[in-house]
């Protein structure tokens, strides 16, 4: 059975309504089965940027530790749920990455730094966090090789990600891929990796199909080509883990308009 590891936290985001990811994931554990989950209970506090260039540094390194406890105290794959998507790093840290390659699914890169970051928001930096390009506390040690990286349904960089992911060495993917879950599985399977990291971002969904999405981007998938991927990508690789994240919705009430789409990509991933 799969376990489902809740992490209700939003001190990596830069919305104006980053408050809502906690309604998001909680939203989302109502209908996990309940002794497979485990809802952690993170700091509530903002924190603070301790020189680090990251805002709420200090809240997001504790919460850190406590993901990747809970990854690594139980048996077989983790499907973490935030929050933001910050929560991959540490579910990653809590693994063996050396046969693992990251399929990154998200209509953003993901690939800031704290000295190009206009927001100083880690879940602008994440992906280049798993290069190790970030703080200690919150790089992934020992890094993810470029060439081990995949961003698919990615169709939002900024300029500086857009110097950055051509020569970086990652794997880019547009939305359009998504289109051939078989493209996405070769181009995973070609990196030799034998095991594979999934990573859902629910705004690498089309915004017409999901409003839970604090920054969302036109002209992304359907629900329907991002299970197709997730399904056509075990089945050529073994899971070491996987994370869904980014659902805020803009009252608690109305989670539940998004929910069956979110539940079908869980049932993927687990």
């Amino acid at each position: 059975m799969a376990r489902f590891i809740v992490v209700p936290q939003w001190q990596g985001s830069s919305s104006s309504r980053a408050m809502r990811l906690v309604d998001g994931a909680l939203a989302i554990a109502g209908d996990l089965p309940r002794a497979a989950t485990t809802i952690l209970d993170v700091p509530a506090e903002a924190g603070e940027e301790l020189g680090s260039g990251v805002r709420r540094f200090s809240s997001l390194t504790r919460i850190a530790e406590l993901v990747s406890r809970a990854v690594a105290d139980g048996e077989g794959p983790a499907v973490v749920i935030g929050g933001d998507c910050g929560v991959a790093l540490p579910s990653l840290a809590a693994l063996d990455t050396a046969d693992v390659t990251v399929l990154w699914l998200d209509a953003h890169a993901d690939l800031q730094t704290p000295s190009t970051s206009p927001s100083g928001a880690f879940h602008g930096m994440v992906v280049r966090a798993l290069l190790g390009d970030a703080p200690v506390g919150l790089a992934l040690n020992p890094p993810l090789p470029a060439d081990r990286v995949i961003l698919a349904g990615t169709r939002e960089f900024d300029p500086e990600e857009e110097d950055f992911a051509p020569a970086s060495g990652i794997t880019l993917l547009g939305a359009e891929t998504l289109a051939d879950p078989e493209a996405v599985a070769e181009a995973v399977a070609a990196t030799g990796a034998s095991r594979v990291y999934i990573h859902v971002d629910l705004d690498v969904l089309d915004p017409g199909l999901i409003s839970g999405v604090s920054h969302p981007v036109p002209f992304g998938a359907t629900v329907e080509q991002v299970v197709g991927t997730i399904r056509a990508v075990r089945a050529r690789l073994p899971l070491a883990g996987a994370t869904l994240t980014e659902f805020s919705p803009s009252e608690p009430e109305v989670a539940v308009d998004d929910l069956g789409a979110i539940l079908r990509i869980v049932g993927a991933l687990a």
